[in-house]
């Protein structure tokens, strides 16, 4: 997910902030088409996204002409393309490790259907866990997470699991053929080069905010 090679833009690689920008467009064509929008312009994709209009314009057009000047962008069009572009137009298998609080929110979040991404099984290490079913994913011992992942033909991990236990959970996923790995663990994973690891730490997050509101209250 890292280049995408579409129309005249492929001889230039896509810079990783225009990437993470994304999401939040196709979020927007969702919420526009929902409130009866057929056609925008980049200025109202702008406002649905928080992102200024010259921003929007440079963005897309890295993945080649997608609007008609003086018309602007079909909505519809616009979400198949964006769903390309991000690899959603095909289902993505995950197995999740950890059905503790967060790993059980994560199998009862709705979301994930909705985007393409299935959770094809999920792990945890605690016996009395083993064999229940949530949301229709089967909770299995983690001593099958190689197993299970391969015959469910799993790309995409989601650790949710303590620090002390992730990279060994995380070997066991990349042995078994896993591409791509959501870290909810607050540690640095080590993984190939050819694996994508994608790290979610909520405390850091907060302490983002806190630095800006501790500067904030100094004013």
């Amino acid at each position: 997910m890292t280049k995408k090679n579409v129309g005249p833009s492929k001889a230039r690689a896509i810079p990783e902030p225009t990437i993470a920008r994304l999401p939040r467009y196709l979020r927007s064509f969702a919420q526009l088409a929902a409130a009866g929008k057929d056609v925008l312009s980049s200025k109202e994709l702008a406002a649905a996204s928080g992102i200024n209009p010259a921003q929007v314009r440079k963005d897309l057009a890295y993945f080649g002409q997608f609007g008609q000047r003086g018309i602007g962008y079909e909505v519809k069009t616009l979400d198949a393309k964006m769903r390309g572009i991000l690899g959603l137009d095909k289902a993505w298998r995950i197995g999740l490790v950890g059905a503790g609080n967060l790993g059980t929110a994560l199998l009862q979040y709705g979301g994930f259907a909705k985007a393409g991404f299935r959770i094809e099984a999920a792990f945890d290490v605690d016996p009395s866990k083993v064999g229940w079913e949530l949301e229709g994913v089967r909770i299995w011992g983690t001593p099958a997470i190689r197993q299970v992942v391969r015959e469910r033909k799993i790309e995409i991990g989601i650790l949710a699991v303590p620090a002390s236990q992730a990279q060994r959970v995380c070997d066991d996923l990349v042995d078994a053929g896993v591409r791509a790995i959501v870290n909810f663990a607050p540690c640095v994973l080590s993984v190939p080069k050819s694996v994508l690891v994608r790290g979610v730490d909520l405390a850091s997050e907060l302490e983002h905010l806190t630095y800006f509101l501790g500067k904030s209250a100094q004013k």
